[in-house]
């Protein structure tokens, strides 16, 4: 059923920010790969399965030498003989995140490398993960998991519904505050072991603000409302504890100034790295959308801000009172359009609505939904053996929504040959201040679909008023 398309919508990128909360161990086995043909196999088919959810190996030679080279001087300075000799594969995926399994492969995607801002911050990420590891933090949590499955499951069975539950909730508080403290132990750890390392321990407090000024950030764009509580069901702590409990490690070691950073190092390493989403798998240029695997493109309304994942592409308008979003079917089992339309995977369809019509070529119909305090005009556009469902969400249905809606579904059309050739990933470019450069005039250059001076101050680790050094270098997003 699709009547909660608004809330989705309109809450569609808030997977993809919980896919960035850093730093996230993935599910994998819980012991350590042994050196037998069944752990080889584990660990191949936990490579192949990572590598698969995350868009893939991506291919940046310079990055991934830089990278190798840091993760051999955190294992000299762990001080924990017998452990796993670690190789880095980037992933092909814009979402900020880095993991790490026994076997010895870490894993940092390419939307890490641009957030982080020297080698210090990158071996913080990964001293991170390697402390999950080392601590047998997901064996921990697995057995806290299935403690409390199995208390809450006798509380049900012997004590009554509601004091059933009070013990699951109790449970669930606990799993979460454990989870909660393995991060600390590992951002602890890490700084540790970074400054060991020769690296400046102050690279993992200032990659965790760059990761909350990321999350605010988008939370800024695209409506959703921030809060600096404390969340107490997280399983992962607030970004400020961490950044000033990071702090705190820190300094514990010395003070602000020691240890390695290699900016300029780093930044040559990541040039040309891509940035954003894979152009192949779709990619936004301001209120436009353009897929040139699957050959098409339509344009969103007006002050729409669009964001693309592996599900379909959301869009919100910034009055936050609009939504949007685009999927795809293959080879729905019905006679025609209107059939499907009419098939019970959208709530509130108002069947006299339903509308036959060409776009651009193509067979199609429109249609109009209401379900609570939403009103929606949704299209199938038929593409080959793919059906596209346009869904534009509003709380109140106007003439002039009801026309910008309309001319949106509209300009869906099929890319032509060249198009789809054409198309190209922005990618990260490093760039020197001259005398006269400011924030605003090298912001200038940057190539995002949204807030260009705000993602350049965020990439940099810059503030608003900063003033630029000659000479100095800086990223930017180019095509």
């Amino acid at each position: 059923m699709f009547a909660a398309c608004a809330a989705i919508a309109l809450a569609g990128c808030a997977e993809l920010e919980r896919q960035g909360q850093l730093f996230t161990t993935p599910p994998p086995s819980t012991r350590p790969a042994a050196s037998t043909p069944r752990a080889e196999n584990r660990s191949t088919v936990q490579h192949k399965e990572l590598v698969e959810q995350f868009g893939g190996e991506y291919d940046a030679p310079a990055a991934e030498r830089y990278l190798n080279a840091i993760l051999a001087k955190l294992a000299e300075a762990s001080g924990t003989p017998g452990q796993a000799a670690y190789r880095v594969t980037i992933l092909n995926t814009p979402v900020v995140n880095a993991f790490a399994l026994p076997s010895g492969n870490l894993y940092a995607t390419r939307g890490l490398l641009a957030l982080a801002g020297d080698a210090s911050e990158a071996a913080a990420v990964m001293a991170h993960e390697i402390a999950h590891v080392t601590l047998r933090h997901s064996a921990l949590r697995a057995e806290r998991e299935r403690e409390a499955a199995v208390i809450s499951q006798a509380a049900t069975v012997i004590q009554n519904r509601q004091k059933g539950e009070e013990v699951r909730s109790s449970q669930r508080l606990s799993v979460a505050s454990f989870s909660r403290q393995q991060e600390l132990d590992a951002d602890a750890a890490g700084v540790k072991v970074i400054a060991r390392a020769g690296f400046d321990p102050y690279g993992a407090s200032r990659f965790l603000t760059a990761l909350g000024r990321s999350s605010d950030l988008r939370a800024a764009l695209y409506g959703k409302k921030k809060s600096l509580d404390f969340d107490i069901m997280s399983t992962h702590p607030s970004t400020p504890e961490r950044v000033a409990k990071a702090i705190a490690a820190a300094r514990e070691i010395g003070a602000p100034g020691i240890g390695v950073r290699d900016r300029a190092g780093y930044l040559e390493a990541i040039n040309g790295v891509a940035f954003g989403d894979d152009p192949m798998e779709g990619y936004v240029r301001g209120r436009k959308f353009i897929h040139p695997r699957l050959r098409f493109t339509f344009t969103a309304p007006e002050d729409f801000l669009l964001e693309n994942s592996s599900e379909a592409v959301f869009g919100v308008r910034e009055a936050d009172n609009e939504a949007l979003r685009l999927d795809s079917v293959r080879n729905p089992s019905y006679d025609s359009l209107e059939a499907y339309v009419a098939s019970g995977w959208v709530d509130g369809l108002l069947a006299s609505s339903v509308r036959r019509m060409e776009i651009n070529g193509l067979p199609a119909v429109t249609a109009v939904a209401r379900a609570g305090e939403w009103n929606f005009r949704l299209a199938v556009i038929q593409a080959g053996d793919l059906v596209y469902r346009m869904i534009f969400a509003a709380r109140q249905l106007t003439d002039d929504a009801e026309r910008r809606f309309m001319e949106s579904i509209k300009s869906f059309r099929r890319l032509s040959s060249d198009e789809a050739y054409e198309a190209h990933a922005l990618k990260l470019a490093i760039v020197a201040a001259g005398p006269g450069d400011t924030i605003d005039t090298i912001a200038a250059r940057m190539i995002v679909p949204n807030r260009p001076t705000e993602y350049f101050l965020l990439l940099n680790g810059l503030s608003a008023g900063d003033a630029l050094t000659p000479g100095e270098h800086y990223k930017i997003v180019t095509e």
